[in-house]
């Protein structure tokens, strides 16, 4: 069967697109690509075509596939994004939207949307992505697969382009506990500050109350399961108005001398965001830049060394017309961890109704390698 151009860009039957360099302890792993990260010999498409276009034929490996290769894993292809990764709902206007394997009919989420449709259709066991506002964390829950976003930095993004530095990192996703964290045991460094051997849990109903009720009852059983206390933590108002200002200041900073004069290449609702980004004036991003800083300290004094459960996204994979209803609610709940800098962890559960769902676990800057192992037990 000839692959899905809308999940693979560049998929060779038969594969891999590129071997392992040398054997490890992902021997046998197939990972799926973001098209953003290097990969020898191809072009990064960013999900627009006069990009790929332009794009010149890179000579070395992103850091990351570099190590995953390094470890054993071989590279099956490489999978959609959105454009430029600026997006949530995995839908792209030139090649369309990768199906949801686990929720047909509804979106795949976004941006890391190829890779997720792939590892979650078992075309891959891994997915290469980056998360800057919950474009591995999203699709995870969507898809029911496992994500992780790294302390911010862990990772290094040396090969990938990105779209805002503050807060872009580079994240992978699975369909199990074990495989998510041997992929880590590649990529992270160890742990500057691991999590103490019995963590403290905590919850908020001021974050569940952002999640639909199928989605807060979900992820509040697995909070009660995992004994999590609850806490007075609700989001400040502007919490969410500054991560996307600043967003859009850097996003308009890495490609506006490229775009200047090539907006129409653009699908509507990321030419809308780039003409947003190109609004936001230097004294407003200044403030914006502060205003993450100081919020960035309090959540990290405030979660100190326990560990926050809320929802990976506010509601199960939305239909396509539905998307941009619950995107809010989503983003007030991912910039959480991406104002922070701290790595979070979306681990699968369901809805009542059967439908993928995300509990994600949000733990202390350079924690990652003991919140991988903790969600592993907590979920099995």
């Amino acid at each position: 069967m000839a692959p899905d151009p809308r999940v693979w860009r560049v998929r060779p039957e038969p594969g891999p697109l590129v071997a392992p360099s040398r054997p490890g302890v992902l021997d046998g792993e197939t990972v799926a690509v973001k098209d953003l990260f290097a990969v020898t010999g191809q072009r990064v498409g960013a999900g627009n075509p006069a990009w790929l276009a332009a794009a010149p034929v890179e000579r070395a490996h992103a850091d990351a596939v570099a190590r995953l290769l390094a470890a054993g894993a071989a590279v099956a292809g490489i999978a959609r994004t959105e454009e430029f990764a600026y997006s949530l709902t995995g839908a792209n206007a030139h090649y369309g939207t990768p199906p949801n394997p686990r929720a047909p009919g509804r979106i795949s989420g976004g941006s890391t949307s190829g890779p997720a449709t792939a590892v979650a259709a078992g075309e891959a066991s891994v997915g290469l992505g980056t998360d800057t506002g919950g474009s591995v964390r999203v699709p995870a829950a969507y898809q029911g697969l496992w994500g992780m976003r790294p302390t911010h930095g862990a990772v290094p993004a040396d090969g990938v382009l990105p779209l805002a530095p503050t807060f872009d990192t580079v994240g992978w996703l699975a369909r199990d506990a074990g495989t998510l964290a041997r992929v880590g045991d590649v990529l992270l460094p160890r742990d500057e500050e691991p999590l103490p051997e019995a963590a403290t849990l905590v919850t908020s109903d001021a974050l569940l109350a952002l999640a639909t009720p199928e989605v807060r009852a979900a992820v509040g059983r697995f909070a009660a399961d995992a004994g999590a206390e609850p806490v007075d933590w609700a989001p400040e108002p502007d919490l969410l108005a500054a991560f996307q200002t600043l967003q859009a200041a850097e996003a308009w900073a890495v490609h506006g001398a490229w775009l200047d004069g090539r907006a129409d290449t653009l699908g509507p609702a990321v030419r809308d965001r780039f003409e947003r980004a190109r609004a936001v004036g230097a004294d407003d991003a200044e403030a914006a830049r502060t205003a993450v800083a100081r919020a960035r300290a309090e959540i990290r004094e405030r979660l100190g060394q326990r560990v926050l459960v809320l929802p990976s996204a506010a509601s199960v994979a939305p239909r396509p017309e539905e998307a941009e209803q619950v995107r809010t609610a989503t983003m007030l709940l991912t910039c959480v961890a991406g104002i922070g800098g701290l790595p979070a962890v979306s681990v699968p559960v369901a809805t009542a109704g059967g439908l993928p769902a995300g509990a994600c676990l949000v733990g202390l800057a350079g924690s990652d390698r003991s919140l991988l192992a903790l969600a592993g037990r907590l979920a099995g």
